[in-house]
């Protein structure tokens, strides 16, 4: 059956986890004891980067694995190129993610595709991929979700319906895997603006407002929310935290 995981010997493979919050999860997994399977896709200089540092902490405790989220095809073979590394694999963190807006009317293919792509479609595929190792280990998934699955945010449909995929796949995961692996999610509020200058800022002003806490949250956070919920909840499954703040309480 599903339980906690033995922190000293668990290995678990985090997508999108070169930089910004998926940095942060693998170093705060890795301060915890666990071995990292570091994702990226086009951030090779970066998992490398992180890599060489958690290394250097503790030899042969990092490694990188590169793959195109959107081939569906190739994903089994990182999680088996993750497993012939380590040895075992004991938790996923579907962490990577597009983000970019699509109002209606300007709604294309690929778009959506893209979209789709790595905030759902991937997270199904590569749990079906890790399932078999995963079971072997009593390991754990966490899904990273978005408080916008539950609360679309305008202009951003198609995003906003990927996340709301997640979160419902992130519940049935959880009935098709028991008992032997649990599934999470975790649902962030704002935590670190998009580098692209999505959100100017009135608009950054206007979303702090909203958060109870008056104030925008830090990767740390969801780091934190992450490893309680593959370490320390052997008996919660199939639910999905909000680390927001606040903000979903009156959205």
């Amino acid at each position: 059956m599903a339980g906690s995981l033995d922190r000293g010997e668990a290995v678990v493979l985090i997508t999108g986890a070169a930089r910004r919050v998926g940095a942060r999860i693998a170093r705060e997994l890795h301060g915890a004891g666990a071995r990292i399977a570091v994702h990226y896709r086009h951030s090779a200089d970066e998992a490398e980067a992180l890599c060489a540092e958690l290394n250097a902490h503790r030899p042969g405790s990092a490694a990188p694995f590169q793959a195109d989220l959107l081939d569906i095809d190739s994903l089994p073979a990182m999680v088996a190129a993750c497993v012939g590394h380590f040895g075992r694999l004991d938790g996923l963190v579907n962490n990577a993610s597009s983000f970019f807006p699509t109002p209606v009317g300007d709604i294309t293919a690929s778009a959506w595709d893209d979209l789709i792509g790595s905030n759902l479609k991937a997270p199904l595929f590569l749990a079906q991929a890790a399932a078999p190792a995963l079971r072997a280990s009593g390991g754990a998934i966490v899904n990273i979700v978005d408080i916008h699955a539950e609360r679309p945010l305008r202009g951003y449909p198609v995003y906003s319906i990927a996340k709301a995929g997640l979160y419902g796949l992130t519940r049935s995961l959880a009935i098709e895997l028991a008992p032997g692996i649990r599934v999470n999610g975790v649902s962030p509020g704002a935590i670190v603006w998009p580098e692209d200058d999505q959100f100017p800022p009135a608009e950054r002003e206007r979303i702090v407002e909203q958060s109870l806490m008056k104030r925008i949250g830090s990767p740390e956070d969801i780091a934190g929310a992450v490893r309680f919920l593959l370490f320390d909840a052997p008996y919660v499954t199939g639910q999905v935290l909000a680390v927001d703040g606040g903000r979903s309480v009156h959205l």
